[in-house]
């Protein structure tokens, strides 16, 4: 199973690469901590980033605001976690559907139905988007490369493990799985698209189809 990436690329979902990670195990789970960041999260969702206080998420979550603060910092802080722990959440939902035994380019293939359903289709995510555009898309633009590289990771690790398991031949992973992170990310950005990529079965028809060309490709066999 690939591994999850480590915090530092996550974090560029709320902050800007040039500031440090102040959150490192934020996200760890623990009673207290899930309460904190699901009434974090759910205020999010309600009121957004920008209207959503500690003494909100202190009275959603039960948790004071004085243990808030120890823990995280700064209300920034608590949007890096949520977000860690999302973005953990999503990466091991995938893990937890891929099927090991299909051929490559189908578990490629589902593996970018998932991502591109759960981005059409995470909440807070969306919410953002929607409603505080100003604050989210510079995240995801001008400082995207931390979400680039921690998509990048994680299908480097995925590659790579059928690599290990001599399904596929042996190759660089890094650049095929940038290249793939780099389209999501624009899919998500602009969905608009002239590819039949309407439902699920025509993403993973599609994506299916490229896997199946790029990975000769990559080998070097004839297509």
């Amino acid at each position: 199973m690939p591994s999850a990436p480590t915090s530092t690329g996550f974090l560029g979902l709320i902050r800007p690469p040039e500031e440090p990670d102040t959150t490192a195990d934020a996200a760890a789970s623990t009673p207290e901590r899930d309460a904190a960041l699901d009434g974090a999260r759910a205020a999010f969702l309600d009121f957004g980033i920008r209207r959503t206080t500690m003494n909100v998420i202190s009275r959603r979550s039960g948790v004071s605001p004085a243990t808030l603060y120890r823990w995280y910092g700064s209300k920034d802080g608590i949007v890096a976690a949520v977000a860690l722990r999302e973005i953990r959440r999503f990466l091991a939902e995938i893990d937890a559907h891929a099927d090991a035994m299909a051929p490559p380019e189908e578990q490629l293939a589902e593996v970018t139905v998932m991502v591109a359903r759960g981005l059409r289709e995470q909440p807070l995510l969306q919410r953002l988007i929607e409603t505080e555009p100003d604050d989210i898309l510079p995240r995801l633009t001008t400082h995207g490369w931390p979400i680039i590289a921690a998509g990048a990771e994680y299908l480097t690790g995925h590659i790579q493990r059928l690599i290990d398991e001599g399904h596929i031949a042996q190759f660089d992973p890094a650049p095929l799985a940038e290249i793939l992170a780099r389209v999501t990310h624009s899919l998500l950005l602009t969905p608009q698209t002239s590819l039949r990529l309407g439902d699920d079965e025509t993403i993973r028809f599609e994506a299916r189809e490229a896997f199946r060309w790029l990975l000769r490709s990559v080998e070097g066999t004839p297509s």
